[in-house]
């Protein structure tokens, strides 16, 4: 081995201590290109799956490609952050009960980035993207070696399940890539799939996201469609029931270490009735202060206080 490989070799593997240093819980390097599902997600927006999502149909060309989105980046190092599957269920999907990740994520993938600069001893051109920009993160993340594409869609980790977040820092620096994650573990398993109770899934690995519980609470601009109510069950904002019944979260799934996602007082304590109660009574300005920071601003109070409507009904057997 040269010096030049063993400087590198040496610099990927303090990188990576860096990342799980700074809370990560998982991290990989992966090489940029084409993308292998970009030629999938074309065909997933073409049959309308996407719903109201118009935003998922920009950038499509820097989308089917990973050195386009940043001109400058050779490499991604991607990672993942546990944001607690052993939290109880709830009518708040587990991922939105804290502070928004994508802040959270993108101030340690700045800090990371910071990190690596000093490191180096040189300026080093990079940006942090979570869920933001026409990246393909799964297809990032499986090439990182992370996880494979589990039948509900999300990325699964042989150790650590799917509740947990993906970001990538693409950078203008030559890593060494991580081996990508070719294997299916899912096998002849369809309890995610089995458990949706609105038959969002077409086939596996196929999500009609206008039938999502997650979709229908948070990106659907107008009504629930009425044939959905009952499927709507007690979700006020999101759904975990594909995941909590996949088996690689049923072992694996952690406590919740990360205090930014930590349940916010508006939330604690309240089942989904006191809660949907609360919100239908819920003034703009006590809404904006009770959900500062909160990835559930996206639905906005209007989307909050419709979803609360369907919840009631439902509980009270009039839905």
């Amino acid at each position: 081995m040269t010096c030049a490989v063993a400087d590198a070799l040496a610099l990927e593997q303090k990188l990576k201590a860096q990342a799980y240093g700074l809370g990560f819980d998982l991290v990989g390097i992966a090489a940029l290109g084409p993308m292998e599902t970009s030629a999938a997600f074309d065909a997933w927006l073409e049959k309308g799956y996407a719903g109201d999502m118009a935003y998922l149909e920009r950038g499509a060309e820097k989308r089917r490609d990973s050195r386009l989105p940043f001109p400058d980046a050779r490499s991604a190092i991607v990672v993942g952050l546990d944001y607690g599957g052993r939290e109880p269920s709830g009518p708040v999907a587990r991922y939105a009960r804290g502070d928004d990740y994508h802040e959270v994520m993108t101030s340690k993938l700045t800090e990371l980035h910071r990190w690596l600069e000093l490191e180096t001893g040189h300026p080093i051109a990079g940006k942090p993207y979570v869920d933001t920009g026409p990246i393909l993160e799964r297809d990032l993340a499986r090439r990182a070696g992370l996880g494979w594409f589990g039948k509900n869609t999300n990325l699964v980790n042989p150790r650590l399940g799917s509740f947990f977040f993906i970001g990538s820092l693409l950078v203008d620096l030559d890593l060494e890539p991580d081996v990508p994650f070719e294997i299916d573990r899912c096998g002849s398993c369809t309890r995610c799939l089995d458990a949706c109770p609105t038959d969002a899934f077409v086939e596996p690995r196929v999500l009609d996201a206008t039938r999502c519980i997650s979709y229908l609470t948070i990106e659907l601009k107008g009504e629930i469609p009425e044939h959905l109510h009952e499927g709507v069950g007690s979700s006020i904002y999101g759904c975990d029931i594909c995941q909590e019944v996949c088996p690689y979260n049923v072992k694996f799934a952690r406590e919740l270490k990360e205090p930014a996602f930590r349940i916010r007082e508006a939330l604690r304590g309240k089942d989904a009735i006191a809660l949907a109660q609360d919100i239908i009574e819920m003034e703009e300005a006590e809404f904006r202060e009770a959900f500062r920071k909160s990835p559930m601003k996206r639905a906005k109070l209007s989307g909050l206080r419709r979803n609360s409507v369907v919840v009631l009904a439902n509980a009270s057997g009039a839905s």
